[in-house]
């Protein structure tokens, strides 16, 4: 060994290896089809062209995964476009994930894509387990000697495995738990999909507080401090100790069915009284939680805050006369309500409840304040101010703006960012009266701070509010989503262009007796379209 590299002989021909496996640049694609060698080529056989054939799929998805499933790290990466990344990653296989053993099981050819199942015995310390999964691959032709191979992602050894992530098998860092819902009903991954991020970062704060005792796992262990590991497989299970959330297994239930059938979506549900949360949900389920995480405009269920803000300065009323005109221009910019309609001699309640974009822009000048929506947004609503749910969120976001941009602000567009956490909760703000911050754990679990708006919403203003958001969701644009909701109830619908999305997001919030929803699917059209029946199944597993 010289340099930390050394030489070693494969399949009869030298190999740089450094760091102790073969991952140079050489392809070994001869040695390992069962060719006569690695001597003279015609510059076809070298450099075949066109789409990959059947047949070529097949014989290299076959020498891969059996490379991969004898443990040939380096043969394997050989067979892949990407023999410098892929290496490491199939070695870690075994030496990181504990993998003892593994069959794995190509199934049909879809074109180019072959399934396969993994049939694994994962070891450590000396108990073994079997384990089992399902994932695919991809065969191209390599860019400079066009033959067949594995398009190399880290997602080919497990589905859920990235660049940023590790599969590790030991003690886990923490113990499990056991989260239950405020009834004390259990909550798992299993019965709930969408709760898996949830619970791992419940996990990761509260697991050494619950008493449990840690077991040993295979986890994806992520390069960023700040993602919690997520458990892929239980080895030896732990003594998870009992967590108690504020999630009620019934809504969550209703949430995780409604946001399913759509490709994106997501919705929360919160006790306006006490900021509970009471479901989240997210499609795909696992992975990144949007509805605590994302960031995007919310179109018009932002006209919540800003007819707040109206309201209170006294520049409308519910039952005041408004102006509703097809467009308006302000600094420079136009402005149109959906379909440019317009409504003669209507009050401000019913601009609400049909959504008119430019009864609230005309009024911007009148606050005399272009930061005004911000600041009642962040006072009232408590929108960006430093939200302890008990696991990460981002908080909302509505940035100082001027002129055109100020004006998109009031109908939810522009610079806003939002997610159906903030959502819910200014709908749960208005239906209360007084903004409680959305929480998955009591306080007293962990003594963290929880966030408190400067004021109340003013009795006249929220009674207001109510009345035009109860106007809404019976005889304005919610009223078809809010049709099966019973009790009182309010909502407001949204729509949000974003980049160059051929649909708008279709955003709904609304609320029934002591719970408010919010939800958005993307590209899903206008607010009572797709989302608004989201949340009806919400509120009606109240």
């Amino acid at each position: 060994m010289r340099g930390g590299v050394r030489v070693a002989i494969v399949g009869g021909v030298f190999v740089v290896v450094a760091g102790g496996v073969g991952y140079g640049g050489y392809n070994l694609w001869q040695g390992i089809s069962g060719g006569a060698g690695v001597g003279p080529m015609s510059d076809s056989a070298r450099n075949p062209t066109g789409p990959v054939r059947p047949e070529e799929v097949e014989e290299t998805s076959k020498k891969f995964l059996a490379a991969w499933a004898a443990g040939s790290s380096d043969e394997a990466a050989q067979l892949t476009n990407n023999p410098v990344d892929a290496g490491p990653v199939i070695a870690g296989y075994a030496a990181g994930a504990g993998v003892s053993k593994a069959v794995i099981t190509a199934g049909t050819p879809d074109g180019t894509k072959v399934p396969f199942t993994v049939n694994a015995t994962v070891t450590y310390e000396g108990t073994s387990k079997p384990w089992t999964y399902t994932s695919e691959l991809t065969v191209v032709r390599g860019a400079s000697t066009g033959r067949p191979l594995v398009d190399w992602k880290p997602s080919v050894v497990h589905p859920r495995l990235t660049k940023t992530t590790t599969l590790r098998t030991g003690a886990a860092k923490t113990a499990a738990i056991k989260a239950v819902d405020h009834k004390g009903r259990e909550l798992t991954k299993e019965k709930y999909p969408s709760l898996g991020p949830v619970l791992d970062e419940l996990r990761k704060k509260y697991g050494a507080r619950t008493g449990g005792k840690a077991g040993i796992e295979t986890v994806l262990e992520s390069s960023d401090a700040n993602v919690p590991d997520s458990t892929l497989f239980t080895l030896v299970k732990g003594e998870p100790g009992t967590l108690e959330t504020t999630i009620d297994a019934d809504v969550q239930a209703a949430a995780e069915r409604a946001v399913k059938q759509y490709g994106q979506a997501s919705v929360v549900a919160v006790k306006p009284s006490t900021g509970e949360v009471r479901a989240v949900a997210n499609s795909p389920a696992a992975g990144f939680n949007s509805a605590f995480l994302g960031k995007q405009a919310p179109g018009s269920t932002l006209k919540i805050a800003t007819a707040a803000l109206l309201l209170e300065k006294g520049l409308v009323g519910a039952d005041r006369v408004a102006e509703c005109p097809r467009n308006v221009m302000y600094q420079g910019r136009s402005f149109h309500n959906l379909k440019n309609f317009e409504l003669n001699g209507k009050s401000f309640g019913e601009s609400f409840a049909r959504s008119c974009n430019t009864a609230f822009i005309k009024l911007i000048d009148d606050t005399k304040d272009d930061a005004a929506l911000g600041k009642v947004a962040r006072d009232v609503f408590g929108i960006g101010l430093d939200w302890q749910t008990g696991i990460p969120s981002f908080d909302g976001s509505i940035p100082e703006a001027t002129g055109g941009e100020a004006a998109a602000q009031y109908i939810g567009q522009g610079t806003v960012q939002m997610n159906v956490l903030n959502i819910a909760s200014i709908t749960a703000t208005a239906k209360h009266g007084t903004f409680k911050q959305p929480i998955l754990v009591a306080k007293d679990l962990d003594d963290r701070p929880i966030a408190k708006a400067a004021r109340s919403l003013p009795d006249s203003v929220a009674q207001q509010l109510r009345a035009m958001m109860r106007r809404t969701a019976v005889s304005g644009t919610a009223a078809n989503a809010m049709l099966s909701v019973r009790g009182d109830k309010g909502a407001k619908t949204g729509s949000a262009e974003v980049d160059d999305q051929a649909t708008s997001n279709s955003w709904f919030t609304g609320y029934a007796g002591d719970l408010a929803a919010a939800a958005v699917v993307q590209s899903g059209g206008h607010g009572g379209d797709a989302a608004g029946p989201v949340v009806a199944k919400v509120l009606n597993a109240r």
